[in-house]
C-alpha cells in the first residue's frame, strides 16, 4: 500500500513538471510538440508503474501461501498427524508355567517297570529287521534288548537265552507290566524263538504286549489271540519289587 501511494505521488510531480515545461515551450514557440510527446510517454510509464504496484500489493507470494498452509497444519497438530483411529496398546500376556507333576505309577505297579514299558512303546511302528537293535529296524529280542539297555541293563541277546537267563518264570495269570513273554512260533523247531514285553493287564485279565513281528514291525498284540495262546511257552519276571 505504501508503494502505491509513493508511485502516485511521483506521477503527480512528474505531470506537474512536464506541464510547466510545456507552458514554457509554448512561450518559446518551439519544441512544443516534443514536450507534449514527452508528457504523454511519462504519463503512460507512470500509469504502468501504478498498475504494477497495485498488483504487487494485492498478490500473495507462493512462498507465503506455503508458509500459511504449513502454519495451518502445525496449528492442527503438525503435518505428520495421523487421521486414522489410534491403535490401542496391547497389554503383555503373562504366561504362568504350571509345575510338571512327577510320574506316578498306578497302584500295585512298579515304577521302573512302567518306565521300561514307556520306552518300549517309543519303538512302536519300527520295521522288522533280523539282528537289528535300532529304530532303523529291529527283531523281537533286539527290541527287548534295546529297551533294557536304555537303563544300563544288559540282557542276553537272543530270546532263548533270555528265557533261560533273565529273571524267574511266573504263571501267565500272574504276569504284570514289564514281564517278558516267550513263544515258539516255529513249526519245525520246538524251541523258544520269540519274545515280547507285557504293556498292560486289563481289569478283565487281558494281557497285552509289545513285540517285533515280521509283517507289522514293532506292534502291540493280545494274549486273547488264539495264535499267541497256542504258541505261548513261558513268562519271566525280570523286574522284582
Amino acid at each position: 500500500m505504501k508503494l502505491l501511494q509513493f508511485t502516485s505521488l511521483t506521477l503527480l510531480l512528474s505531470l506537474t513538471t512536464l506541464n510547466a515545461n510545456a507552458q514554457s515551450g509554448k512561450e518559446r514557440g518551439s519544441g512544443s510538440q516534443v514536450s507534449a510527446m514527452q508528457t504523454a510517454i511519462v504519463a503512460e510509464t507512470a500509469l504502468t508503474s501504478i498498475e504494477g504496484a497495485a498488483e504487487a500489493e494485492t498478490a500473495t507470494p507462493a512462498n507465503d501461501l506455503a508458509y500459511n498452509d504449513t502454519s495451518r497444519e502445525k496449528s492442527k497438530g503438525g503435518p505428520n498427524k495421523s487421521d486414522g483411529p489410534k491403535k490401542k496398546k496391547k497389554k503383555p500376556v503373562e504366561v504362568v508355567e504350571q509345575p510338571e507333576e512327577d510320574f506316578s505309577p498306578a497302584p500295585n505297579e512298579n515304577y521302573f517297570a512302567r518306565q521300561i514299558v514307556n520306552n518300549a512303546l517309543q519303538f512302536e511302528g519300527v520295521r522288522y529287521r533280523g539282528g537289528g537293535t535300532t529304530t532303523a529296524g529291529m527283531d523281537c529280542s533286539g527290541m527287548v534288548y534295546a529297551t533294557f539297555k536304555m537303563f544300563d541293563w544288559t540282557l542276553p541277546r537272543s530270546s532263548a537265552s533270555m528265557a533261560d537267563g533273565a529273571g524267574r518264570e511266573v504263571d501267565l495269570k500272574e504276569v504284570r507290566i514289564g514281564d517278558l513273554l516267550f513263544f515258539d512260533n516255529s513249526p519245525y523247531k520246538k524251541r523258544i524263538n520269540h519274545v515280547g514285553i507285557v504293556t498292560e493287564v486289563t481289569e478283565t485279565g487281558e494281557v497285552k504286549f509289545i513285540h517285533a513281528t515280521l509283517s507289522h514291525g514293532v506292534a502291540i498284540s493280545s494274549m486273547n489271540d488264539n495264535y499267541y495262546i497256542r504258541t505261548f511257552v513261558q513268562a519271566n519276571r525280570v523286574i522284582e519289587d
